[in-house]
């Protein structure tokens, strides 16, 4: 049997072994008896992704809370930055995203969020996981909540993009973009198409069904898109978009049918923002050592945090930054929310062409040369500290940040190991200014992971 990964990331796990519906109705419970208990009787928005097993957790949880006296809005299929946008436009007391995000087909998870639509703080999330255990009280015949369904919250989102106040809509319209969008059959392509099509943009959709069944592997990473790459080409379109299933990380294929790679997503928003709103940057501490040049660029600073966009997120809210995310192509625009928001970047990385009057390959061109190298080490639950205690030695002589896993830091590369909050594994993250250095060193601390 897999693991269930109970986490301050939500409840993952693979439908039918370790996720089943007794599982998802005792963490679904526990989740709205702590939110009662801070907000009182409410109402609970959620929303699902495209998984095929996503009806079935749905209609768990729509039964159990709705039991609880509870009443659920109910926004479908729905991108998870459209289900967070809702919670924050709404009186509603939390939501939950039915969602594994970036996770193969066979799993799912559910996300839970708080009132003022982000994701969790850690140490609420903490305090939920210590207390599921917890029963819930069912309400009388009388009492029983109601469900109610959603269908304007992806309009609303993308009114609420397009009213970014920087946003040159018309600029952008008058380009008639040709865009080739990969939503690798997730939930992505009803709000990104109409999006797209709002600012103008011919649009050229693959991948756009919201079977659940992927069309390549979901993570949106460069090996993956070897298909938008050849589309892009063949329609000789100015760029490509392709989103994860739940859309809050996007991945750019340039003009040239090439992919810049996640890192730069983030990038490209903050070249675009800087100008109009300057602010310190905020990124986590995977991210690349391009945001440092954009911020010497704007004479701003760079805050790093833990991996997480909840921790993104909060510390943006804090001092108030303009633009920031993550380097797996999380895009976090204050304007529209403080969580990852993939059709959000997209109309950002639209305005940047717009304004700039340059293609994807020549923004590209004028950034310095980084090269990153990723990969995972799958372990057994038990085996993970283990591994985990070899990193001090592995990244000795670096100045160590350790606020979440260990990152190693020299004058030309870093090295960040850390254990996911989503699956049984240990990530390895590296940055070089060669991508033989990159390999090289990514290899070389798989390889003392396993000694």
């Amino acid at each position: 049997m897999s693991k269930l990964m109970a986490s301050v990331s939500g409840i993952r796990g693979i439908f039918g072994d370790s996720l089943t519906p007794p599982i998802v109705m005792k963490y679904a419970a526990a989740f709205v008896l702590m939110q009662m208990q801070e907000y009182g009787q409410g109402t609970i928005v959620l929303g699902r992704d495209s998984r095929t097993t996503g009806e079935t957790m749905m209609h768990t949880i729509v039964g159990t809370l709705t039991g609880m006296g509870l009443n659920i809005r109910y926004l479908d299929i729905a991108s998870t930055p459209t289900i967070l946008l809702a919670v924050e436009s709404s009186d509603a007391i939390g939501g939950i995203a039915i969602t594994a995000s970036h996770n193969p087909p066979q799993w799912n998870a559910m996300k839970f969020v708080d009132a003022d639509g982000m994701f969790l703080a850690p140490d609420k999330a903490q305090n939920f996981l210590s207390n599921a255990e917890r029963q819930p009280a069912w309400a009388d015949w009388q009492n029983i909540g109601k469900l109610s369904f959603d269908d304007t919250a992806i309009d609303r989102h993308i009114e609420k993009i397009l009213s970014v106040s920087y946003l040159p809509v018309e600029k952008i319209q008058k380009l008639g973009l040709k865009v080739v969008l990969d939503s690798v059959n997730g939930a992505g392509a009803a709000t990104s198409e109409k999006l797209l099509k709002k600012l103008g943009c011919q649009v050229i959709s693959i991948n756009s069904e919201p079977t659940g069944i992927f069309a390549h592997p979901a993570e949106p990473l460069n090996e993956n898109l070897k298909q938008l790459e050849e589309a892009v080409r063949k329609h000789n379109a100015d760029l490509g978009f392709a989103t994860d299933p739940d859309v809050d990380r996007l991945s750019i294929v340039s003009d040239e049918g090439r992919c810049i790679g996640e890192e730069l997503s983030v990038v490209l928003s903050q070249l675009f923002v800087l100008p109009k709103k300057r602010g310190d940057i905020v990124v986590n501490l995977s991210s690349s050592m391009l945001s440092d040049y954009v911020a010497r660029k704007y004479n701003v600073q760079v805050h790093r945090c833990k991996v997480g966009e909840i921790n993104v997120g909060k510390k943006m809210k804090e001092i108030s930054s303009p633009i920031g995310g993550e380097g797996n192509g999380g895009i976090i625009c204050p304007e529209v929310h403080y969580t990852r928001d993939a059709p959000a970047g997209m109309a950002l990385i639209l305005g940047l062409i717009a304004e700039s009057g340059k293609k994807i390959s020549e923004l590209v061109s004028e950034l310095p040369k980084y090269y990153f190298a990723k990969d995972k080490l799958s372990l057994e639950p038990g085996d993970m500290d283990a591994a985990m205690s070899k990193v001090p030695k592995i990244l000795e002589g670096y100045e160590i940040d350790d606020q979440d896993g260990i990152k190693g830091t020299k004058n030309d590369h870093w090295i960040h190991i850390r254990k996911s909050g989503t699956e049984p594994i240990i990530r390895v993250y590296v940055e070089s200014d060669s991508q033989q250095k990159s390999d090289t060193l990514c290899q070389e601390t798989i390889r003392a992971l396993k000694s």
